[in-house]
């Protein structure tokens, strides 16, 4: 009977085997036909032509916006869709050539449990040549960033087939290139709307594979996050000297869950979990987010080639430089569409992290752990790594409890955390402890 009991508990989830599928339904061919399309409007500079239909960063939002409306229409309705922007102007920043609406495009699809939880995933609509300021030369983007938005877009057709429980919000990003100022804005408007924000995810640079180093690699890929959290009070900072915890902020555990879900479901990729914000010196749309409080991490390929990013089109000592389509690899566009459509499904199927958690155990020869009730938790989870290790390698599914004791293990050798399981098997991501009990 226990043979019998352990078997039955291993057999995968309708929605866990539904990964799969998920990861099978996203296409390079209509990545392509998208990264085509975008990298076809010339330039999108923020700064760029509005009125035309052909070219310029109006013409397309508006085309990225009738896409969302069309993948909606094909699923009943089932996304709101609509622009939501604000004002830049001059004195902002030297980089804001001219003042100009900064506008953004949203699909979302609604919860049917927790509507006001969301997952997001972005792509930036804007693009640059080798003067970000330069709104009428051409500056396709193929790869910066028309290979994150086409991403964006077709995880929506995939993921808008199914039902979740959280919200997903597809979307696409602009003045990125002047200083994030569209993801400032989403960020501010999540706030004000008082959304919950599970987690972040923005792509950009999903599409190159030869690095300017020379290496070419089309199955590994870099994860970002910050390790603490900005919004953290001097209070909270000042215990970590005590309790531990400089790598366990609500970003890094987001960029942990990802990096389980793919060795899990897409063995053949290879994510590596960078410990910084962004690149060196270097930032991206997902820093609004966490600057505000909200997790938020940066998929993108792990070998850039400069060339081809911020650059004129032109050939210079036998080097072609420039953003172009030509450099795009969409398979491996494909595959790290894919790491973000699974991601999106199991968080937004999954119920929200836990709450609250207190952990103790001092002088001990054991772990106590306490934490909050979630709504839809079928029950909880207890993980526990080396503190040098950089995932939870170890864990204990302990059942519908709000606390629990491990015995034997001791308190100082380790990091612990707790994640929701729900009904269908699928996990929150970890909440390290933000307290202590006795």
């Amino acid at each position: 009977m226990l043979t019998a009991s352990l078997a039955a508990a291993q057999i995968p989830t309708k929605n866990q085997q539904d990964i799969y599928k998920i990861v099978d339904e996203v296409s390079a061919d209509r990545i392509e036909n998208d990264v085509r399309k975008l990298a076809g409007f010339g330039t999108r500079n923020t700064f760029s032509d509005t009125i035309s239909d052909t070219r310029g960063i109006g013409a397309a939002r508006r085309w990225i916006k009738a896409e969302f409306d069309k993948i909606s229409a094909d699923c009943g309705g089932c996304l709101e869709v609509f622009y939501q922007k604000d004002y830049v102007t001059k004195d902002m920043s030297n980089r804001i050539p001219k003042d100009t609406w900064v506008v953004n495009v949203i699909a979302i699809q609604r919860g049917t449990t927790n509507p006001n939880s969301f997952v997001m995933m972005s792509g930036d609509i804007d693009s640059r040549n080798s003067d970000g300021s330069d709104f009428t030369k051409d500056a396709p983007g193929a790869n910066d960033n028309a290979s994150g938005m086409a991403g964006t877009i077709e995880a929506a057709r995939v993921l808008s087939k199914r039902t979740f429980n959280n919200s997903i919000v597809y979307v696409g990003l602009s003045g990125e290139e002047q200083g994030l100022f569209g993801g400032k804005g989403l960020a501010e408007y999540a706030k004000e709307k008082e959304w919950n924000v599970i987690g972040f995810l923005n792509n950009d640079m999903i599409g190159n594979i030869k690095g300017v180093d020379g290496v070419i690699d089309n199955r590994e890929f870099r994860i970002f996050s910050e390790p603490t959290d900005p919004t953290e009070t001097e209070r909270e900072r000042g215990a970590r000297r005590f309790y531990g915890g400089e790598v366990d902020g609500i970003s890094r555990q987001l960029a942990r869950y990802i990096h389980k879900s793919v060795t899990h479901y897409m063995p053949e990729m290879h994510p590596m979990m960078v410990y910084r914000l962004d690149r060196f010196g270097r930032g991206g749309h997902h820093r609004p987010f966490n600057d505000l409080g909200f997790p938020g991490i940066r998929i993108m390929e792990a070998h850039e080639n400069y060339t081809q990013q911020h650059q004129d089109i032109r050939v210079e000592d036998g080097i072609a430089y420039g953003d172009v389509v030509e450099h795009v690899n969409f398979p491996y566009a494909r595959k790290l569409t894919a790491v973000n459509a699974i991601n999106l499904a199991q968080l937004a199927w999954a119920p929200t992290r836990p709450q609250n958690v207190k952990i103790g155990g001092i002088v001990e020869a054991d772990v106590k752990l306490s934490w909050d009730a979630v709504k839809g938790a079928k029950g909880y989870k207890i993980y526990w790594r080396d503190t040098t290790s950089p995932t939870w390698d170890h864990s204990r599914y302990v059942g519908n409890v709000n606390q629990f004791t491990l015995n034997g293990i001791v308190i100082d050798n380790s990091f612990f955390g707790v994640a929701a399981v729900g009904e269908d098997g699928v996990e929150s991501v970890v909440s390290f402890p933000s307290g202590t009990m006795r």
